[in-house]
């Protein structure tokens, strides 16, 4: 018989319900009786914690008490407060086994030698004024009209909300051009047609040169007013298109080793429990893949404030933890700057799933990366250039970040929810993993896996993150995921806007 609540670490002063407690329930274990009812999933205090004290969970500081808390209160947003985290004790780098294994996907292999997981074609805008003409020329090839090119998955439009009224230079247009350049040179996209209005600032030649790209049988491009307006750009993208598709289509899927994975990881909607069963299950199956050659991407900068300490541990060279520590820094003078904070982060789905500051959040957030050892660190959307474990700083934004991960070179996505996300990516396939068997039955057709065992019948971690992995190679091999059953895709391509829009 489970305890009504969980002791994540032995020096922790809270403790977390598993289900709904009633106040005045008795815990004879922890010797106190329950002051107020606690929400599933929700802290209650098993010591005295005086008013200004830390509060711990995951044996890590997660904030301050703002008011005196008794044994058996309720500690949530009214008496738990944010607090800057200090230096604390140094966290001891972990041992890492690397033990190599060797695992295989179906996949398909690019003549520049990458390996991708999915076959589409993409129609990709350059700027806002060309997102209705490319959304026009994807629209002739929806539903049956794909029935000609049966080893196609689909023709993708990638449309945003910039592209003009921005500098030629600086952030904004870089990590633009940044973004855009990595979807179209990404291998899930077998041909590619870009569409330009003519006179925007992301013009389509500044764009391709930025990003060393060419044109060519495999890149095409078109701009609205050299075409003759919108309808004239529809008729010849469709011609286009059609000579992209018979290309596309005689690509097969052949055996390729999983050290040809590149796994983004996300989570969104979270809870209380994500730190507890979906991100620490996924995070073994990120070391699984690191150990059979693959890449994980860790990404969502504001989401690791706090937890920094555990990844600091595990920077392969002083330089990969001071890369890190600058990016944490640049972020809160960021925030700062803009009249915010960083635990202005966790949003009212997470509070009311039970998570109270960024801290307990980012510590739930670090653990979906496993335990291997911190490569290197790239910028937003910026192609990967090693294997192994990487961390890619993003916005904690979910389809911003995915989005980035994706221009990084990922090609699968792994996204832990609590709450229940629906997000789903194009070109490349995105997993959602369930923290709790609740949402996973209520939400089941957007669910493609349910981690909730681990709480609720005590499934091994392991047990559930070898699910994990087994649903990986799969879906990498052509198994469709909830969100690509559900159509999900052609909306969710959100790159990081920052700098003047003018």
């Amino acid at each position: 018989m489970h305890a009504p609540y969980l002791r994540l670490h032995e020096a922790d002063n809270v403790v977390v319900a598993r289900a709904d407690l009633p106040s005045g329930m008795p815990l004879p274990d922890l010797d106190l009786t329950l002051r107020a009812p606690i929400p599933a999933g929700h802290k209650l205090a098993t010591v005295a914690i005086a008013k200004g004290s830390p509060v711990l969970k995951y044996g890590q500081f997660i904030g301050v008490a703002t008011e005196a808390i008794a044994p058996g209160d309720h500690v949530h947003t009214h008496n738990l407060g944010f607090a800057r985290p200090g230096t604390g004790t140094p966290v001891p780098k972990p041992a890492w086994t690397g033990e190599p294994e060797e695992h295989f996907f179906e996949g398909f292999r690019r003549p520049d030698g990458r390996a991708a997981t999915r076959n589409y074609v993409g129609v990709i805008s350059t700027v806002n004024c060309s997102a209705t003409v490319v959304r026009k020329i994807t629209e002739r090839f929806a539903g049956e009209a794909m029935r000609a090119w049966p080893h196609v998955d689909g023709v993708v439009p990638i449309t945003h909300t910039t592209g003009c009224g921005m500098p030629s230079k600086g952030l904004g247009i870089e990590i633009l051009q940044r973004t855009l350049g990595g979807f179209i040179a990404h291998p899930n996209f077998a041909g590619v047609l870009v569409v330009g209005l003519g006179c925007e600032v992301n013009d389509v030649e500044s764009l391709l040169a930025s990003q060393d790209l060419e044109t060519g049988p495999r890149l095409r491009t078109l701009t609205i007013q050299q075409a003759g307006g919108t309808m004239k750009t529809v008729e010849q993208a469709t011609a286009i298109v059609r000579e992209l598709l018979d290309d596309a289509d005689a690509a097969r899927r052949e055996t390729i080793s999983a050290a040809e994975l590149v796994l983004g990881l996300q989570c969104g909607g979270s809870d209380a429990f994500s730190g507890i069963t979906a991100n620490p299950a996924l995070g073994y199956a990120a070391d699984r893949l690191v150990r059979a050659g693959g890449t994980v991407i860790l990404a969502e900068t504001p989401e690791i404030y706090g937890a920094e300490s555990l990844l600091y541990a595990r920077a392969e060279t002083p330089q990969v933890r001071e890369d890190l520590q600058r990016t944490i820094e640049w972020w809160e003078e960021y925030t700062a700057r803009h009249g915010a904070s960083l635990d202005n982060n966790p949003s009212p789905g997470n509070i009311a799933g039970g998570i109270t500051t960024i801290l307990e959040k980012s510590l739930g957030a670090v653990a979906k990366s496993g335990s291997s050892p911190l490569r290197g660190m790239c910028r937003y959307g910026e192609r990967i250039d090693r294997r192994g474990f990487l961390f890619m700083d993003s916005p904690g934004y979910d389809p911003c970040s995915a989005t980035g991960e994706i221009a990084s070179g990922a090609n699968i996505i792994c996204f832990t929810t609590g709450r229940g996300s629906v997000y789903g990516a194009k070109p490349v396939p995105s997993l959602k993993l369930a923290t709790n068997s609740a949402m996973a039955s209520r939400m089941e057709d957007d669910i493609d896996l349910d981690c909730g065992g681990v709480l609720e019948k005590g499934e091994p971690l392991a047990e559930c993150g070898d699910r994990i992995f087994e649903l990986i190679l799969e879906t990498a091999s052509g198994q469709r995921s909830a969100s690509e059953r559900s159509g999900f895709g052609d909306l969710e391509f959100v790159p990081w806007q920052a700098g003047a829009v003018m």
